[in-house]
């Protein structure tokens, strides 16, 4: 089971949308994901109608060390696609988590009765730092950092998600590797001069780094991502139409396919069918 954690220290870089939107293609390629949110502003736990909902969620499973399907997992709409909704609007687990003495490696303990019968656990953080962040991380085996093509998102990814990741190097002494972090350019407008200088200087200075690089996929700034939101689906689904001579730029299903195979090479074959799956009726 590969685990994934959407991250950034910075708040409205699309951590959500991408979470909410790569699960549920993947769902639709036929995979088995599950949604952990941990972010106390629940967006991600909304984003998807339920046509099941557990009584428990993630404050349960992170405090109470709750790992029973049938109680904390919820069902969404979109076969294939379940959810652990966030609970915690006070914000409890992270004042919980940083006095608890495995605080930063609750998660990484409990994945092995979480998710057995799961290909993916795809974990949606606060744009904050924080303990929970921390531990999001450290349960992972890749950090997702969405970036959005501006100089003062690029300055906080290099002080706030590049200076975390480099304090959790000593947790490499306990044989927990902190995971490879890959950049995913977001909300971009590639008409923009600004915008193309700093994707260029942000793929250059990570072209030799061993455990950071910047994604080929880049998510345009598009109204389907909010459309899809508005409707509560995954955004592969309302924009298909694939590209073509008249029609230059990728559909979001093209786009999303795009991040998924770079991201799960190994699942290609399934990723690619989801084109014939969402066709327009």
């Amino acid at each position: 089971m590969h685990v994934v954690s959407v991250v950034s220290t910075k708040g409205g870089v699309g951590k959500t949308t991408v979470a909410a939107n790569l699960g549920g293609l993947l769902a639709d390629a036929g995979l088995r994901v599950l949604l952990l949110d941990l972010d106390s502003q629940p967006t991600l736990s909304s984003y998807y109608s339920l046509s099941q909902k557990a009584h428990a969620g993630a404050y349960e499973l992170i405090a109470l060390n709750l790992t029973i399907p049938e109680r904390i997992i919820s069902r969404t709409a979109v076969v294939g696609l379940d959810l652990i909704f966030s609970n915690d609007d006070q914000g409890r687990l992270s004042t919980l988590m940083l006095h608890a003495p495995d605080g930063r490696l609750r998660l990484h303990n409990l994945l092995n009765e979480l998710c057995l019968n799961y290909d993916l656990l795809l974990i949606d953080t606060q744009g904050a730092r924080s303990v929970l962040l921390e531990m999001a991380i450290l349960a992972s085996d890749l950090a997702l950092s969405p970036i959005t093509p501006e100089m003062l998102a690029a300055r906080e990814m290099r002080r706030g998600t590049l200076k975390l990741l480099s304090e959790l190097e000593p947790f490499r002494h306990l044989g927990i590797d902190p995971p490879p972090l890959r950049l995913l350019l977001n909300q971009v407008n590639v008409n923009r001069v600004d915008t193309r200088m700093i994707i260029r200087s942000l793929r250059e200075t990570f072209a030799e780094a061993t455990n950071i690089s910047v994604l080929d996929t880049v998510i345009p700034d598009r109204v389907a991502y909010i459309n899809a939101a508005s409707l509560g689906l995954p955004v592969h689904r309302i924009d298909t139409r694939p590209s073509s001579k008249r029609r230059r730029s990728q559909s979001a299903l093209e786009i999303m396919q795009a991040l998924a195979i770079e991201l799960f090479p190994e699942w290609r074959e399934a990723i690619s069918s989801v084109m014939r799956c969402a066709e327009p009726r």
